[in-house]
């Protein structure tokens, strides 16, 4: 492969130009295919929240009433009367394109996975979905199995979904 050719694979991956010469620089090699969709997971919005990063940055995350900061597990905040909420975000976007019902569960799966890990017990999902054009068939497919996935997988848990779109 020349590089041009690379680059344009590369970007087929959703690897940003600066992102695949960061590649190179690392590997002092063109990668293989294996190793190009290693890195194009790995820098994902999912895994490293390239994208949203910036403005996740921009929130305040400590005050006399936070217990614990947002980071690899969910938050924790003080609401009071020896009582506190414990809130995760999740972003699954690329998994829930791909495979709608297992990577929306999925979703749902890590925010209750990291709710416990801070010692709480989930008793309720709310998610903010955003889809494109609802009159496209893949739009619709998408749309049907995140909604069936995020109940499905919440519903076997005993968490309810009280509300999203």
């Amino acid at each position: 492969m020349t590089a041009n050719v690379d680059a344009a694979l590369a970007q087929r991956f959703g690897l940003t130009d600066v992102e695949y010469q960061k590649l190179l620089d690392i590997m002092g090699r063109t990668p293989s295919l294996t190793e190009l969709g290693i890195f194009s997971v790995m820098w994902s919005e999912h895994c490293s929240y390239k994208s949203s990063l910036a403005h996740l940055k921009t929130l305040p995350t400590k005050a006399p009433w936070v217990i614990h900061g947002p980071g690899e597990n969910a938050g924790v905040v003080d609401i009071g009367d020896g009582m506190a909420a414990v809130f995760k975000m999740e972003s699954h976007n690329h998994p829930s394109f791909i495979e709608p019902y297992q990577g929306a569960a999925t979703g749902v799966g890590g925010i209750l996975r990291d709710v416990f890990t801070m010692g709480a017990r989930p008793v309720a999902n709310l998610n903010a979905l955003r889809f494109g054009d609802p009159s496209l068939p893949v739009t619709r497919h998408v749309i049907d199995g995140v909604v069936r996935g995020i109940g499905g997988y919440g519903n076997c848990v005993g968490v309810a979904t009280v509300g999203g779109k």
